[in-house]
């Protein structure tokens, strides 16, 4: 949410795609979840995903809302003739539109996953340093290297890092030295992130001093690095 909403300040237009039922960026951004034709408007390109598409508060920024639906999208996409190319197929046409396109989505393996895979030019990894997180990433490199996806695409960053917690420390440190393309910047844990929910806002809107939205923005510099190359 808050790399999209810097994405879209630094005048990339930028899509956020809410591919989660439980539609937390939608909600975050205000806009009621619902998507035209259910899920299954995402086994038709074209029209019915484009009908769907709402503005945000935010320049440059808009938002392919939510709906509950969507845990459903497994099936929309195992009855299409290519389940693992639904999403780049649908995607495809709104290239023309934005510069980037954030996908929003719970973390899992199963179709919508692959579909990700195939579609996303870049994975950004969200890891919180502890054991279950570390171990959850290492399966993820180990599913994309085994189904022959580019592990290079994965882009990971440290969320919710505690500086004071000894564990927190020794875990970033394992794998900053075991993986490649880990981002220097980590999101530490503070309160203004746990205020998004009251605000309705990305950090760096409702508090842009902060420790929190400096992290973010360090972030998106360094992905913008990355994107740019």
């Amino acid at each position: 949410m808050e790399t999209a909403d810097l994405a879209a300040q630094s005048d990339y237009k930028t899509l956020i795609c809410d591919l989660d039922s439980q539609g937390s960026a939608t909600y975050y951004f205000r806009i009621k979840p619902r998507l035209k034709k259910k899920a299954q408007g995402f086994s038709q390109a074209g029209r019915p995903i484009e009908r769907s598409i709402k503005a945000t508060d935010y320049a440059h920024l808009d938002l392919l809302p939510a709906d509950f639906t969507h845990r459903n999208l497994d099936i929309a996409f195992l009855e299409a003739k290519q389940p693992k190319e639904q999403l780049r197929r649908i995607l495809t046409p709104l290239s023309t539109e934005y510069d980037l396109i954030f996908l929003d989505c719970p973390p899992t393996f199963n179709i919508l996953a692959e579909n990700i895979f195939r579609a996303a030019d870049m994975l950004l990894v969200p890891l919180i340093p502890t054991t279950l997180s570390v171990r959850t990433y290492v399966q993820l490199r180990a599913f994309l290297q085994q189904n022959g996806y580019d592990t290079e695409t994965v882009c990971t960053f440290f969320s919710l890092v505690d500086g004071r917690k000894k564990m927190h420390r020794e875990l970033a440190t394992a794998v900053y030295r075991k993986f490649d393309h880990i981002c220097k910047t980590p999101i530490p844990y503070r309160s203004q992130i746990e205020k998004m929910g009251l605000y309705r806002a990305p950090v760096p809107v409702f508090a842009p001093h902060s420790v929190a939205a400096q992290a973010y923005q360090s972030l998106w510099q360094e992905i913008q690095g990355v994107l740019e190359k």
